[in-house]
């Protein structure tokens, strides 16, 4: 095994989903992160195996988390990129790598990360992400796949289907991988209203946990989103609310949903501008900072 991992344990496992979530690209919302933690920390799993962290990452670009108590440093909290592995509520083996997307040596981790799961015999492999869409949160999130695999992408109906060119995170070199050594790889990526994307979304973090039980028949309980998704709606009703000149665009955007638009068709068929997120963003947090606590 490469010197970029260090393997901690090596359970017996039987046919497990790897699941990978990754900071850096693309993540609006922190859906994939959140999803990623949900799933996770009802696996209650254990560290399998550390990546070096010193080879594969850029300290100044992510640096470590400093805790200071009273002028004391009391602890330095580094990045890290680890898998970890546990059980899902029916007992499915199900690993997680999660942690920093790597800054260098993308072909060396890549090889590495490959090598890692054929050893404990990983089934399928499942890249969660979120990206800005031009969709309405009133309306579910959808889910979009990218795979490098035509077979795979055939088994999988119900996803949206995109065709653009954009920068490639390290998944789409991940996945290209997997595919070719036999382990069928996709992409879930959940769609984010463009107009918050720069804010929590457990809508779409719900949405990919929803995925993955759909598309991998893991099991996992959404009880601990629905509130966080309930409270997030109902914060965004209210600053449209006190915003009436946005309302327009989210019936545009509504409409577009209930016709079954793509986003890309939604796009164009907009009378307006879109708003921009980080403008939206703010006013939400000006919004939260008006709002009597007793509300």
């Amino acid at each position: 095994m490469s010197e970029l991992v260090e393997i901690l344990l090596r359970p017996e496992l039987n046919d497990p989903t790897l699941i990978i979530a990754l900071d850096g690209w693309i993540d609006a919302g922190g859906a994939a992160d959140t999803a990623a933690e949900v799933m996770s920390d009802q696996a209650s799993v254990s560290t399998l195996a550390t990546f070096s962290s010193d080879e594969l990452l850029d300290y100044r670009a992510r640096r470590p988390t400093m805790h200071l108590l009273a002028g004391v440093v009391t602890d330095l909290d580094w990045p890290k990129l680890e898998l970890r592995g546990g059980t899902d509520a029916a007992g499915n083996d199900v690993l997680f790598l999660t942690g920093a997307e790597p800054d260098r040596l993308w072909r060396s981790f890549i090889a590495t990360t490959v090598e890692l799961a054929l050893s404990f015999d990983v089934k399928r492999v499942i890249g969660l992400g979120a990206y800005p869409a031009p969709v309405p949160h009133t309306r579910a999130s959808r889910l979009s796949i990218t795979t490098s695999s035509q077979e795979v992408s055939d088994t999988l109906p119900g996803l949206q289907r995109g065709t653009l060119e954009v920068p490639a995170g390290v998944f789409a070199a991940l996945d290209e991988e997997f595919n070719a050594s036999g382990i069928p790889s996709f992409g879930l990526w959940a769609q984010v209203p463009h107009y918050a994307s720069n804010l929590p979304s457990p809508a779409a973090a719900r949405a990919l946990v929803e995925g993955v039980m759909e598309y991998a028949g893991l099991s996992f309980t959404l009880e601990g989103l629905g509130g966080e998704v309930k409270a997030s709606r109902l914060r965004l009703d209210a600053l449209l609310e006190s915003n009436p000149e946005h309302q327009p665009l989210v019936e545009q955007l509504e409409q577009a949903w209930d016709e079954g638009q793509s986003a890309d068709a939604a796009f164009t068929s907009l009378d307006g501008p879109l708003p921009s997120g980080e403008e939206l963003a703010a006013e939400f947090q000006e919004f939260l900072r008006d709002r009597d606590p007793e509300d």
